[in-house]
């Protein structure tokens, strides 16, 4: 089969590598009918992920049509059409019990190798996402196999096409999970979102079908800031405006209720600390770049809520802690319990809510993936989401009309 593999840090190539098989008997092998590239890969990609290793498949969001079954699988046949999550649950051990999906007990093999790095015990598993995270092949590709497939396949039984369901493996749910972490009081609360990329768009959209009074983006780049104006969001333009006055100024002074960082380690920005970031980082003497985690903080209103889907690898350096302390803010953050919310968002599809195919700019063949990691990470050519059919012709990276 085809497959997008990583070959080292800002190289990624196609190449054609043996089909899965069945490993366990809750496995399920699934012809993968459309995938995306997310900003978490992006990580992947520039190198700040540790344990990755070369000829490592990637891709964490991918649907498709089951092809064979484990004999233990109970749930799906072949011939189901699935969306499969981001993150492997094994949905018996303690946390999965208890809906937090992303903690599971026994779906990380190699949980000693984050235990080690981290000090703490480990999450569950990941689709194409380092070795940290079990060394899971990824779903861009043709084919893949997904362990515990009672559990991680979630049937798609309408005819709804697969751009509107496919971002229910990650991005709709973590928006959604960011937004719900902020207990929003209906009709009063004003929630600021930092970044205006795939997950920032669902966490403000997610913010406004909680109830918020009012939703505030902030970002550069102008097709951002107009597709979420779009929807009825305010916009920041951080390179035109002081952050924080405009925050301020539009709240009356308080500060936006709640925060979503939906930027992560990756942060752009500038002054002395953004500048130091980028330093460090370069030097390997710090995992992330923080400046929208700060911004965050220090926006926030007193007895607020920061909360954090954005990827973070290691250890912050110059984070206002104090701050934080002196408002009473809470903080929630960490991978997304994407089981916990397939259901309830598809229904908000099928209702006509929400049409997450909003997102989609670039549509391409998975042969285009190497040059589209690139587009998607410089932002070049408007270029906000990437959906790669794994079975079509190469088409060197053709916009939406």
């Amino acid at each position: 089969m085809k497959a997008v593999l990583w070959q080292g840090t800002n190289h990624v190539s196609v190449e054609t590598v043996p089909d899965p098989t069945l490993l366990l008997p809750s496995d399920a092998i699934v012809r993968v009918s459309s995938t995306a590239i997310c900003g978490s890969d992006l990580h992947l990609l520039d190198g700040f992920i540790p344990s990755m290793e070369k000829g490592d498949i990637l891709g964490h969001e991918f649907m498709g049509e089951v092809v064979e079954v484990g004999r233990d699988v109970k749930t799906l046949k072949v011939g189901d059409r699935v969306v499969i999550p981001f993150n492997i649950a094994c949905g018996t051990c303690d946390y999965c019990q208890r809906g937090l999906f992303s903690a599971c007990d026994n779906s990380n093999p190699n949980h000693r190798m984050a235990e080690a790095l981290y000090g703490a015990t480990s999450g569950g598993g990941l689709f194409g996402y380092s070795h940290l995270y079990g060394g899971y092949a990824g779903g861009q590709a043709q084919y893949v196999r997904v362990p515990f497939a009672d559990v991680g396949g979630f049937k798609i039984e309408t005819d709804l096409p697969d751009e509107q369901v496919l971002f229910l493996t990650d991005i709709f749910p973590t928006g959604y999970q960011a937004a719900e972490n902020c207990n929003i009081v209906r009709g009063r609360d004003v929630v600021a979102v930092f970044g205006a990329g795939p997950v920032g768009q669902f966490a403000a959209r997610s913010a406004q079908m909680l109830g918020a009074a009012k939703v505030i983006i902030v970002d550069r780049f102008p097709e951002r800031l107009r597709l979420a104006a779009e929807a009825g969001i305010e916009t920041i333009n951080y390179e035109k405006e002081d952050v924080l006055i405009a925050l301020k100024e539009a709240t009356g002074g308080r500060g936006p209720d709640h925060v979503i960082d939906a930027v992560g380690l990756e942060a752009h920005g500038h002054g002395p600390g953004a500048l130091l970031d980028t330093a460090q980082q370069k030097m390997k003497l710090t995992f992330d770049r923080i400046t929208a985690l700060r911004w965050a903080i220090l926006s926030c209103a007193k007895g607020g809520t920061v909360s954090m889907p954005g990827v973070y690898g290691g250890l912050v350096d110059k984070l206002p802690l104090g701050a934080a302390f002196a408002k009473g803010l809470t903080f929630k953050m960490g991978q997304t319990h994407t089981h916990r919310y397939i259901r309830p968002l598809l229904a908000h599809i099928e209702a006509g809510d929400i049409d997450p195919s909003f997102v989609i700019t670039h549509r391409a063949a998975l042969a285009d993936a190497p040059q589209l990691y690139k587009t998607f990470r410089d932002k070049h050519d408007g270029c906000i989401k990437v959906v790669l059919n794994p079975w079509g012709e190469a088409a060197q990276g053709v916009k939406q009309a």
